[in-house]
């Protein structure tokens, strides 16, 4: 999974994860006392981790590193893949090794599934809706993503078939009302990045008459904030094709198709990494 998560430190996570729960650097610290004092140490447990909701799955392989984190010799079956779709009640992974180090893991390993395949869920969701208007039209995620799990965050979105837009601040220039406001037009906004040498270079837009300064001043990719489906068409004549479209703003299932529809290459939906429920994935252990 690392190989798809350039710049993510796996074992840094797996390690600062634990230790938040398990209270590294407080008193009692370093512990699982409930699992110390209510399992033997010899104890080992199998279980089986479970979706109780149709879901789109994400995250599987970071719950086998937290198993296997802290206990290196048990035994892991993956039932699915990441990207799966899948029914209520369908097995996601088998498990046995020693009851102590899985329930101990348990909790985090859960957390990550839950939360990243809700992200891809709701991402999947979101595709369906945006085919209704256009066959040709990408999803893209956002940097609306939570402190330290943007590279996670991102990936679910890809799970669930979206493509992902800027990783951050670093890769891409996206010129924004503020960002005008201070150079004092779009196309003076744009001219500095490109002069920068930026590259590339998305500027947002929210008036028609904004467009030509900004392809004039070398944008790659016009960000079309808050327009109606019929103005984005107006948009997208405009452009004609001479830079990449992106609706973006006030987009969400019931509006997404007639966006789409209205000829734009992209849109971008920032409630996939902000607002996407948990799904619903247990964990049951017995001894072995």
């Amino acid at each position: 999974m690392t190989n798809t998560l350039p710049g993510f430190d796996l074992d840094k996570f797996l390690r600062e994860t634990l230790a938040e729960d398990l209270g590294d650097g407080l008193p009692g610290r370093g512990r699982d006392v409930t699992s110390e004092s209510v399992i033997p140490a010899d104890a080992r447990f199998s279980g089986v981790m479970d979706s109780r909701d149709a879901i789109v799955v994400a995250g599987l392989p970071l719950a086998e590193a937290f198993f296997r984190h802290l206990d290196p010799d048990c035994a892991i079956e993956c039932l699915v893949s990441d990207g799966d779709a899948v029914a209520a009640g369908t097995d996601l992974m088998r498990i046995e090794g020693k009851a102590r180090a899985l329930l101990t893991a348990e909790r985090s390993a859960l957390n990550i599934v839950q939360h990243l395949s809700g992200i891809a869920t709701m991402t999947r969701e979101y595709v369906t809706a945006m085919r209704q208007g256009s066959d040709s039209c990408t999803l893209l995620d956002t940097r609306k993503t939570l402190p330290g799990l943007r590279h996670l965050e991102k990936y679910a979105t890809r799970m669930g078939g979206a493509q992902n837009h800027r990783m951050g601040l670093w890769d891409a220039a996206m010129i924004k009302d503020n960002h005008v406001a201070v150079a004092g037009s779009v196309g003076e906004a744009v001219r500095r990045a490109r002069d920068a040498g930026v590259k590339p270079i998305i500027c947002e837009v929210d008036r028609l008459d904004q467009i030509e300064p900004a392809i004039a001043a070398g944008a790659h990719h016009l960000l079309l904030d808050n327009m109606s489906p019929e103005t984005l068409k107006e948009a997208v004549a405009l452009v004609a094709g001479r830079t990449a479209t992106e609706a973006s703003g006030g987009i969400n299932l019931d509006t997404i198709a007639a966006k789409a529809a209205s000829g734009v290459d992209y849109c971008s939906v920032g409630r996939l990494t902000q607002s996407a429920p948990a799904a619903d994935v247990g964990l049951d252990f017995a001894l072995v």
